[in-house]
C-alpha cells in the first residue's frame, strides 16, 4: 500500500517511471510533428505556427492548473489525465491528414504534457519532506532528461531515411509508438491515485494571487534563473550548428556535442544530493547561472576548437542541469502556504514566456552580429540572473 504524507515515499518511484515514459513520448512526438507537417506539404512557416499552437494553450492555463493542484487532495489523477491526453494527441497526429488537424492534435499534446509536469512537480512539493525536496526534484528532472535523450533516438531509428510519401507512413508508425509510451506513463501512476496530500499542504482558503506569490522573498530571482537557464539551452541548441558550420565542424560532431551537454546535465542532477551536502541551494543557483553564462560566452569565441568546445559544453551542461531542480525547490520553498502548485505553475509559465522572448531578442542581435551575438545575449541574461540570485 502506498503511504501518504511526507514520511512515506512509496509514491516517488511510480512518479519517476511515469516521467520517463511521458518525456520519452513527448520528445519522440515533437520532431515528428515537424516531419509530419513537411510530409503534408507544410513549409517553415507552417512548422513555426504549429509549434506556436503547441505552446499557446498551456501558456494560458498553466497557473490555473497549478491552483487546481493546490486545492485537490489527490493529484495522481491529474498526472494520469495528462499522460492520457499525451497518448490521445499522439494517436490523433498519427491519423491526421491536414495541417489544421495537426495543429489541434499538437495542442492536445501540449496540454497533456503541461498537466503531467505541473502535477508531477506539485506532488513532490506537497509530499517530499524539506530535507529531501532538492533531491526529489533532482530525480524528477533526471527522469525527464532520460526521456529527452531516449525520445529523439527512438524517433531517428523509426524514421531512418524515410522521405517523400514514405515519410508520412513512417511518422504514423512512430507516433503510434509514442502513443503507447504515453499510455504506459498513464498506467505507471495508477498507484498514486489513492495518495492523499496531508491536510496542511492543501489550500482551503482564498487562493494566493500572482502578486502575492511574486512578492515572496527570493521568488523573482528564482523565476529569472529558471527561465534564463531554460531559454539558454534552446538558444545553444539552435545556434551551435551555425557556430560549428562557420568553423567547418560536421553535423555529426554537433550531435555528439549536444548529446554531451545533455549527458552531463543528467549526471549533475543525479549528483545533486552530494553537491547539496557541500554547498547551499542558493550558492549552487548562483554558480550554475554564472558558469552557464560563461560557457555560452566561450562557445561564442571565434576559432574555438572542437576539443575546447566539447570541454566547455560538458562543464556548461553540468551547470545547466542543476538549475531546473534547484529553482523548483526554491520556488516551492518560497511559495505562500498552500500555493506551491500555483507557484510552480507560474515558474513554468515564466519558462515558456522566456523561451519566446529571449530567443526573439537573440534572433534580433544575430541578424547583425551573427550566431555568436545570439549566444552573448543569452549569456548576459544568465549573468543578470546570477547577480539577482545573490
Amino acid at each position: 500500500m502506498v503511504r501518504t504524507g511526507p514520511t512515506g515515499q512509496g509514491w516517488l518511484l511510480p512518479l519517476l517511471v511515469s516521467v520517463v515514459f511521458a518525456n520519452t513520448a513527448l520528445n519522440l512526438i515533437r520532431p515528428l510533428i515537424s516531419y509530419r507537417t513537411i510530409a503534408l506539404g507544410g513549409d517553415a512557416v507552417a512548422v513555426g505556427l504549429v509549434t506556436a499552437v503547441y505552446a499557446l494553450v498551456p501558456l494560458l492555463i498553466a497557473v490555473s492548473v497549478g491552483r487546481t493542484t493546490d486545492r485537490v487532495s489527490r493529484i495522481g489523477w491529474i498526472i494520469g489525465l495528462g499522460a492520457a491526453l499525451l497518448a490521445a494527441g499522439s494517436l490523433l497526429l498519427a491519423g491526421t491528414g491536414g495541417l489544421v488537424s495537426i495543429a489541434l492534435a499538437s495542442t492536445v499534446v501540449g496540454v497533456g504534457h503541461l498537466l503531467c509536469m505541473v502535477a508531477g512537480q506539485g506532488i513532490i512539493a506537497r509530499l517530499s519532506p524539506p530535507e529531501h525536496l532538492d533531491r526529489d526534484f533532482g530525480w524528477f528532472t533526471a527522469a525527464a532528461s532520460l526521456g529527452q535523450l531516449a525520445g529523439p533516438l527512438i524517433s531517428g531509428g523509426l524514421l531512418a531515411d524515410a522521405s517523400g510519401p514514405a515519410l508520412l507512413q513512417a511518422t504514423s508508425t512512430a507516433l503510434t509508438v509514442a502513443g503507447v509510451l504515453a499510455a504506459l506513463a498513464s498506467l505507471a501512476v495508477l498507484p498514486l491515485m489513492a495518495v492523499r496530500a496531508p491536510a496542511h499542504a492543501r489550500r482551503d482558503g482564498p487562493a494566493a494571487t500572482t502578486r502575492e506569490i511574486l512578492s515572496r522573498r527570493w521568488m523573482p530571482a528564482a523565476l529569472l534563473s529558471s527561465l534564463a537557464l531554460l531559454s539558454a539551452v534552446d538558444i545553444l541548441t539552435a545556434y551551435l550548428p551555425l557556430i560549428a558550420e562557420s568553423q567547418g565542424l560536421s553535423p555529426v560532431l554537433v550531435g555528439v556535442l549536444l548529446s554531451l551537454r545533455a549527458g552531463t546535465s543528467l549526471i549533475s542532477r543525479l549528483c545533486l544530493p552530494w553537491l547539496l551536502n557541500r554547498w547551499s541551494r542558493r550558492s549552487l543557483i548562483v554558480a550554475s547561472t554564472a558558469v552557464a553564462g560563461l560557457s555560452l560566452a566561450l562557445v561564442a569565441v571565434p576559432g574555438i576548437g572542437p576539443v575546447a568546445l566539447g570541454s566547455v559544453l560538458a562543464a556548461g551542461g553540468f551547470l545547466f542541469g542543476l538549475g531546473q531542480p534547484l529553482t523548483m525547490a526554491e520556488v516551492a520553498t518560497a511559495a505562500p502556504e498552500g500555493a506551491r502548485g500555483a507557484a510552480l505553475a507560474l515558474r513554468m509559465w515564466g519558462n515558456r514566456l522566456g523561451q519566446v522572448a529571449i530567443p526573439a531578442a537573440a534572433a534580433g542581435v544575430a541578424g547583425s552580429a551573427g550566431a555568436p551575438g545570439a549566444l552573448l545575449v543569452s549569456a548576459a541574461v544568465l549573468f543578470a540572473a546570477s547577480f539577482a540570485a545573490r
